[in-house]
């Protein structure tokens, strides 16, 4: 009976030993979860040391003269461009220019194929809660294009209600065309609505004034083409990932380049509106 009671005994110390075994490893791994914690918060990726590791900034863009065009040697030029070598000379990187499907440009971002979107973007509200964007550095609107031997019976919204357009997909000519509720085919992007307008596929279009300016009306490529109404007023920024810190390197470069005179000068080489970068 002794021996009963001493084999009990002996294996209650031994449970309770095993218990404060148990405690003393939990107790021990708490500080390495709140030291990995606590390394996780400081290991951020930053898109500012990675384009420098790499040594280019990846700048997504479409074909949109004034602001990204290629010039007779296949280069890329405009405002926007121009500006974009600038940055990227400041942050001690080459600049590379991918040209990518308007409708996905914050899928191209999310994926990392593209570390900006600088295009001449307006700041609309989708545009806001997709992406970190910049302060605005441009301002323009959407206007309506149509023959010019039309233009007099298209000057106002009401008097093109009827009109068939053709718009940029996920453009803010599409916004605007959606809102005013007009009849629109979407197409890739805006060269080939004002393409399509000169084919007579379409009977408007509504494409950004400073696009306006430089594409329609006589010594441009599209002569017999002229813009009538203005259906808003916008402004443009440049689109990052959620949390870069390329945003705030970005706003101090627009705001040097605007104070020393070299974003206007580059401004009035395109007839482009630069903005007051606010402080």
């Amino acid at each position: 009976m002794f021996k009963k009671i001493l084999a009990m005994a002996m294996a209650l110390t031994m449970c309770f030993s095993l218990a404060a075994c148990g405690s003393e490893k939990v107790g021990v791994a708490e500080p390495d979860k709140a030291s990995s914690s606590e390394e996780g918060l400081t290991s951020d990726a930053s898109d500012l040391k990675a384009i420098q590791d790499k040594g280019v900034i990846v700048v997504g863009i479409t074909d949109f003269e004034p602001m990204d065009y290629k010039d007779e040697n296949g280069e890329w030029i405009g405002f926007d461009a121009d500006m974009a070598k600038e940055f990227a000379k400041s942050l001690g990187v080459d600049v590379q220019f991918v040209e990518i499907d308007w409708d996905n440009k914050a899928l191209e971002l999310e994926s990392g194929s593209i570390d900006c979107v600088w295009n001449g973007m307006t700041l609309t509200d989708e545009v806001l809660n997709a992406m970190d964007c910049s302060k605005p550095y441009c301002n323009n609107a959407q206007v309506v294009i149509v023959p010019a031997d039309k233009a007099a019976d298209c000057n106002t919204v009401d008097a093109v209600k009827d009109l068939n357009f053709a718009v940029e997909v996920g453009s803010a000519g599409e916004a605007e065309a959606e809102a005013n509720g007009f009849n629109y085919t979407s197409v890739s992007n805006q060269a080939n609505a004002l393409m399509e307008v000169a084919a007579g596929t379409s009977d408007a279009a509504i494409i950004d004034s400073l696009m306006a300016a430089a594409m329609v009306g006589e010594g441009t490529s599209y002569a017999d083409l002229t813009y009538t109404v203005g259906l808003n007023s916008e402004e443009y920024g440049v689109g990052f990932r959620k949390g870069s810190d390329l945003v705030a390197k970005l706003n101090e470069f627009f705001k040097t380049s605007y104070d020393d005179g070299s974003m206007q000068k580059t401004a009035e080489t395109y007839g482009v509106q630069a903005a007051l970068i606010a402080q």
